[in-house]
């Protein structure tokens, strides 16, 4: 009785030896296709927060793909203030290597449910880290706040979706190979026993 247990274990063991071991090639691969990740594909994020640029709180998102970028600013009144109504807003944008001049946009006002923000668009030639210059004006007063940002591809376009698909097809096959493997495991246990 001791020994048929201990052969069981020692089966088991074996058995789950060599699923790792099946499936280290494909960690191995998956690792080895690993590419850097350092552009921005995806939602906006901050380049300058909860900053006070002259009569308000100004908080700058961006997203900043090649070709066509867009810059997203949120407009919050200083405590007991309120925000002028003559508010303008412009964002400067120059390569940081100095090639191109600066190139100044104006903002135009997003209605968003009580929140004042302000979008604009603009042009960004090709992949670098551009000097970003926020420019801020009205009756009550004006200023500026700097920031930088790196322009990135825009992505695959309509490849995008299987590209962020594969890892997921990838674990759902080897999952599906796993329970196949099983499978057939089982019924030649039960043709050896009959």
């Amino acid at each position: 009785m001791e020994r048929s247990e201990s052969r069981m274990t020692r089966t088991g063991k074996l058995r789950a030896r060599s699923e790792l071991f099946a499936c280290f090639p494909a960690i191995l691969l998956a690792m080895l296709c690993v590419t850097s990740a350092n552009a921005h594909n995806g939602p906006p994020f901050p380049i300058i927060t909860d900053q006070r640029v002259g009569p308000c709180i100004i908080s700058l998102w961006t997203h900043p793909d090649v070709g066509l970028g867009t810059f997203f600013v949120m407009v919050d009144p200083l405590p007991g203030g309120t925000v002028p109504k003559d508010l303008k807003i412009q964002i400067g944008v120059q390569p940081v290597s100095g090639r191109l001049p600066e190139v100044v946009y104006s903002a135009w006002p997003e209605n968003q449910r009580g929140q004042v923000e302000f979008k604009t668009e603009v042009q960004f030639d090709q992949q670098e880290y551009w000097k970003v210059r926020l420019i801020l004006a009205s009756s009550a007063g004006g200023g500026e706040a700097l920031s930088k940002v790196e322009a990135t591809p825009p992505g695959f376009g309509r490849w995008d979706l299987l590209l962020y698909m594969l890892p997921f097809l990838g674990v759902s096959f080897l999952w599906f190979s796993a329970i196949t493997k099983r499978r057939r495991l089982r019924k030649l246990r039960v043709q050896q026993k009959t």
